[in-house]
C-alpha cells in the first residue's frame, strides 16, 4: 500500500477528474467481456470495487450507458475534458463505484484476485496465474 495505509487516489490523463477511495476494495481484477474492451481499446478492463460511502469523486464527467451482460444497465464514466475512462456507477445513485484500476496514481496498488468473462478473453492476453477465474459474471454480487 501507500504511505496512508489503504488510500487510493487517481483520475483521468489531463487531471481534471480525480477521486480518492479509502479502505480496501470489496473486489479486483480483470474484466475481459467485449464491452469492456470496446470501452478501453484493450483486451480487458483491470477494475476495484468501492463502496460509495469509501471514495468521494471531484470534477466533472461524462457518462455513457450501454446493457450489461446481465442485462441491466453498466454505466461508464469518462472525464468531460480528455475522455479518460475513470469509474463506473451513478454518482448520487449508486451503492458502490467500480474504479478502472489505469486510472490510479500509483499503480503498483492494484492487487487482483480475480478475471471474469474468461471465456471472452482474446487469445493474445496472458491469463495471470494465481487468481480465480470465472467464465462469464461470478456467483452472487462479485464485480
Amino acid at each position: 500500500m501507500s504511505q496512508d495505509e489503504g488510500r487510493f487516489v487517481g483520475g483521468c490523463l489531463c487531471g481534471a477528474l480525480r477521486y480518492e477511495a479509502k479502505g480496501a476494495p470489496t473486489y479486483a481484477g480483470f474484466c475481459y467481456c467485449g464491452d469492456c474492451r470496446k470501452a478501453s481499446g484493450s483486451g480487458f478492463i483491470p477494475f476495484m470495487g468501492f463502496e460509495a460511502d469509501a471514495i468521494a469523486f471531484s470534477g466533472q464527467v461524462r457518462r455513457f450507458t450501454s446493457r450489461a451482460a446481465h442485462g441491466g444497465p453498466s454505466d461508464r464514466n469518462f472525464c468531460a475534458a480528455c475522455g479518460s475512462l475513470v469509474f463506473g456507477g451513478v454518482l448520487g445513485e449508486s451503492a458502490s463505484f467500480t474504479v478502472y484500476a489505469g486510472s490510479l496514481d500509483d499503480a503498483s496498488l492494484f492487487a487482483p484476485t480475480m478475471a471474469i468473462f474468461d471465456a471472452r478473453r482474446p487469445a493474445w492476453v496472458c491469463k495471470p496465474e494465481g487468481i480465480a477465474t470465472f467464465e462469464t459474471m461470478p456467483p452472487g454480487d462479485g464485480a
